[in-house]
Formats: structure tokens, C-alpha cells, sequence
């Protein structure tokens, strides 16, 4: 099912429960209202928003996730459901008992994918086809690190350099965008995590015991590149600024079309195929694991 993404940025938004609709108002007057059952996400970054205790109840009953931004627009937090999934136990046994050999070959697929996408953001230049070369030379588990050296290779030519751009986590402009993007597909991909019935803290490669969403982190891998095109076409375009119009075009990336095992949809509904893929990985069921990749239909 196709789940809606809503945006709380404009005016300050009161949100609520009514007959299972969360209905929308501002100044006490309606703005609208949307089945909750049809919620995805729910991103807000207007400072004066409030909701009742119910509307965050339900969101999450239903599957859905809210996301708050801080003073900088930037995600500061998510609200995520615990998990309902029948065989949650059983799930979270098999991400703690699966061996090391499989965890490598799942990262190296991971990375291959990655840097393979990435190779496409740089189009035919000569840094996306020094990308393809490194991608066979992805090893299980990457123990050369292949996966640094083809971030610094593309850092370095994702801009023309009369931007002199620098890939800095806590800068503005460009990273905040690139931040931004990647906040959401990970609240996104995290959703689909629980849905599943596994736990986002559990990963295969990232491991901090502060990080708990480890698993988030290491599926949204090579669904960066996602994120990364789409910021390089505004940026190109002269956006620099996280603003209603940039924030819209990331946050559309969640209903934008995707491949995966052979077939097209909707990245919001294609990441849970992808996770349950991951799941087969994890018991040894299946070999290979894809992941939602830009449309060949896309500009």
C-alpha cells in the first residue's frame, strides 16, 4: 500500500484525531484531514506544531513514523513503532545468531551497490568510471576499506570544483541538504526494519552503542546516492538553501519510482521488499541481495 508522506512547515499546525482521520487546523481553522492508516511519514519542522496524545498513538499503531526537525530544519528525532510483527523474538534471534561470514558478504553486497550507484550519479565522467572499477574490488566484509577510497573519489567530483565543496556532516548548505535526505529515507527505511519484525539497533556492519538504529544505517547505503543526485541537480541549479521547495523534492524521493528485483514501485513500498530480502540473507535462504535503485525512467 502506497503511504503518504506529510510535511509541517508553513504555518503553525494543530494535529488530531477524528473518526480514525488525522484532521489538520491552524488558528482553529480546518486545513484538512487523511486517513491515519494511510500515513507513511510525518515530517515536522514548524516550531509552534502541537498534536494530542491520540494522533501519535495512532500514527505509530499504524505502522507510520513522525519525524521532528530542530532549529536548523535539520531531523532531530523519530518516533517509531516498537513492532507488532508475529515473530519478532525470532527475528531479533536470527540478526544476533548470524554468523560473520554472512554479515561480510551481506556488507560487501552493500558496498558494490553503493559505490555502483554513486559511479551513476558522476554519469560519464572519469571519476564515475574510476567508481565502476572499484566496485569488484569490494571483497567480503571490504577489508581494504574500498568503500573510504570511493567516498573520497566522489566527494571530490560531485561538484565542480569553483563550488569547493567539502563533504562536512556538520556543515550548512550542501551537507545540510545531503543530511536532510538521508534522514528521511533512514526514519523510512528504519519503519520498514520494524515492520519486518527485526531491530534497528542490531546491524551487520555498523555497530556504535550509542547508534540505535546500526541496521538503518547499513541498509541506506546504496540508497545514498538517491539522495546525493538529487542534491547535486539543485545544487547545479543554484539551490543552496533548505527551504519549502528543497525540502519537497527530497521528501519526494519517498513516493519517487524505483527498480528492484526486476520490477518498478514506489520507494516508500519497495524498501519493505528490501528488507525482507535482507531477512533471507540473514538465514542463508537467498545469496544475493538488491536494493532499490534510481528508475531508468528518471532524468
Amino acid at each position: 500500500m502506497l503511504k503518504r508522506t506529510i510535511e509541517i512547515s508553513s504555518q503553525p499546525t494543530h494535529l488530531s484525531m477524528r473518526h480514525g482521520q488525522i484532521t489538520l487546523s491552524c488558528d482553529g481553522e480546518p486545513i484538512g484531514s487523511v486517513p491515519c492508516e494511510d500515513v507513511g511519514t510525518v515530517v515536522v519542522d514548524h516550531p509552534q506544531t502541537t498534536y494530542t496524545h491520540a494522533v501519535l498513538r495512532d500514527i505509530v499503531a499504524q505502522g507510520g513514523t513522525v519525524v521532528i526537525c530542530g532549529h536548523d530544519h535539520q531531523p532531530a528525532g523519530v518516533l517509531i513503532p516498537l513492532g507488532s510483527h508475529c515473530q519478532i523474538v525470532q527475528r531479533t534471534r536470527e540478526q544476533i545468531e548470524a554468523t560473520l561470514p554472512t554479515k561480510k558478504r551481506i556488507w560487501q553486497q552493500l558496498v558494490r551497490g553503493k559505490i555502483l550507484e554513486a559511479s551513476k550519479v558522476l554519469d560519464k565522467s572519469d571519476a564515475g568510471k574510476r567508481l565502476r572499477a572499484l566496485v569488484n574490488q569490494v571483497r567480503s566484509g571490504d577489508p581494504t576499506n574500498v568503500e573510504a577510497r570511493a567516498a573520497k573519489l566522489f566527494w571530490q567530483a560531485w561538484l565542480p570544483q569553483e563550488y569547493e565543496f567539502r563533504r562536512d556532516h556538520d556543515g550548512d548548505e550542501f551537507n545540510g541538504l545531503l543530511n536532510y535526505g538521508y534522514a528521511i529515507v533512514r526514519a523510512l527505511i528504519s519503519r520498514a526494519i520494524v515492520s519486518a519484525g527485526y531491530t534497528p539497533a542490531i546491524g551487520i556492519h555498523h555497530h556504535h552503542r550509542g547508534n540505535p538504529f546500526c541496521l538503518s544505517d547499513d541498509l541506506i547505503e546504496p540508497l545514498r546516492p538517491l539522495i546525493d543526485g538529487c542534491v547535486r541537480k539543485m545544487a547545479l541549479a543554484g539551490h543552496h538553501e533548505i527551504d519549502r521547495e528543497s525540502k519537497t523534492r527530497l521528501l519526494g524521493l519517498l513516493d519517487s519510482t524505483t527498480e528492484f528485483d526486476g520490477e518498478q514501485g514506489p520507494l516508500n513500498v519497495v524498501v519493505h521488499r528490501y528488507v525482507n530480502q535482507f531477512g533471507a540473507c540473514l538465514r542463508n535462504e537467498a545469496k544475493s541481495l538488491d536494493y532499490p535503485k534510481r528508475a531508468s525512467s528518471w532524468n
